[in-house]
């Protein structure tokens, strides 16, 4: 294995010079959490002095402060997570898109169509593989973790396997194994005395596969319940003193981009703490893969869709509210089911890059890519690995913003310097 590089604390990269290739590729999960960006009043005050300043250049170097915190944060710890993954479990309709399976890389002792009898031994068989998990982490001497119940719908499962479930989470919290617990369910699949019986249980956080907040998405998708519903079940997850992630579906049938840059903001307003955005993929077993088939799907274009997320994201990151995963993980068996969508491997690093590109291009409005606005960009480290996009794939996008260099440096604030 190559011994790993050393970098100065400062690196400069001229935009002439080679393509960047950062030293490990960034893929589909993004777990570190943005600070706090100004609001979008305090980014059009910072357009507005980013116009005056350059409009006074005369000739000499003006460096202009960029409030972007979020790329100043070093990445926060992380708790281990112990998943446990019951695959359509509790689920009342089989969406278009849905195949937990491959998702989870939980198969065929899942499948909905086995007899009752097998699947309550399955159940059985993975909690006691989590449990013997959590043991040996413990025994070892590793800090607690967090057991996840993904897949299916949590709050509508057999009350057999709830708890069975609910169980094991108080076994593991009382000899110290866990610190607490978090389940994904549907929001039409949540009311407050489920809500409270969870939070008793020791749950800390609640995902709600929301997948959009637009009526004629969810009906396209067969998801049984409306943007309306949707918005409720967020706001009784919070008001039952639990975190909220919802998940977003971009590409699902009847979506589109607005769809999208609405249920961003849609999700912020009903108090989503944390985000997942994975982009609609056609998978094989799906009803999606049939309508692919017969031409009355097509998935977003993977450019339309690292667009449209590095939007969200930025929304996102001004609400200070961190997107903690882009993209599926790449389960066994995935990646053969993959029959058509915006599949890619490093979807994070290609949206934060779009993301950073955007910001900038918002801040210098009308003085984007003229003569006024060649300037150079110092940031922070925790930018490097993006900024160029993959294999360099940004370069031209910012040398036509007006990019003539850009240095990485922890000991620096983030600014733009005009030429």
């Amino acid at each position: 294995m190559p011994p790993k590089k050393k970098f100065l604390s400062m690196t400069l990269m001229d935009i002439s010079s080679p393509f960047y290739r950062q030293a490990h590729s960034v893929d589909a999960c993004c777990e570190s959490v943005p600070a706090a960006l100004h609001d979008q009043g305090a980014n059009m005050n910072m357009a507005q002095n980013i116009a005056q300043t350059s409009s006074q250049i005369g000739g000499k170097e003006r460096p202009v402060p960029l409030n972007f915190a979020w790329l100043q944060r070093g990445a926060e710890p992380r708790q281990a997570v112990v998943p446990v993954f019951l695959p359509f479990r509790g689920c009342p309709v089989r969406c278009v898109f849905c195949a937990q399976d491959v998702q989870t890389g939980v198969g065929d002792c899942q499948n909905p169509d086995c007899a009752e009898g097998s699947r309550a031994a399955s159940v059985e068989g993975l909690l006691l593989a989590a449990r013997e998990s959590l043991r040996l982490r413990h025994e070892s001497g590793q800090p607690a973790a967090e057991l996840a119940f993904y897949g299916g719908t949590f709050t509508a499962l057999p009350e057999e396997d709830m708890a069975a479930c609910l169980n094991l989470a108080c076994e593991a919290q009382e000899k110290g194994w866990i610190g607490s617990f978090r389940c994904s369910t549907r929001p039409d699949r949540v009311d407050a005395p489920i809500l409270e019986r969870l939070r008793a249980a020791g749950c800390g956080v609640v995902e709600l596969g929301v997948q959009s907040f637009a009526d004629s998405a969810l009906a396209a998708s067969r998801r049984g319940y409306t943007g309306g519903t949707a918005q409720a079940a967020c706001v009784l997850v919070r008001a039952a003193g639990l975190k909220l992630v919802v998940q977003l579906l971009p590409g699902m049938p009847g979506h589109s981009p607005q769809f999208f840059m609405d249920d961003v903001p849609a999700a912020l307003a009903v108090g989503a703490q944390m985000l997942r955005f994975y982009p609609c993929l056609v998978l094989e077993g799906t009803g999606l893969a049939a309508m692919w088939r017969d031409g009355s799907y097509k998935p977003w274009p993977l450019e339309d869709t690292l667009e449209s997320l590095a939007h969200g994201w930025l929304v996102a990151a001004r609400a200070n509210v961190p997107v903690i995963r882009m993209g599926l993980a790449p389960e066994p068996g995935l990646e053969s089911a993959v029959l058509a969508g915006p599949v890619d491997r490093e979807l994070g690093g290609r949206v934060k890059g779009r993301a950073l590109l955007l910001a900038v291009r918002e801040l210098l409005g009308e003085n984007a890519a003229t003569p006024a606005a060649q300037f150079d960009l110092q940031l922070p480290r925790s930018a490097q690995g993006f900024f160029w996009g993959a294999k360099g794939e940004l370069r031209a996008r910012w040398a036509a913003l007006g990019l003539r260099t850009v240095s990485f440096d922890d000991n620096t604030s983030p600014q733009l310097v005009f030429i």
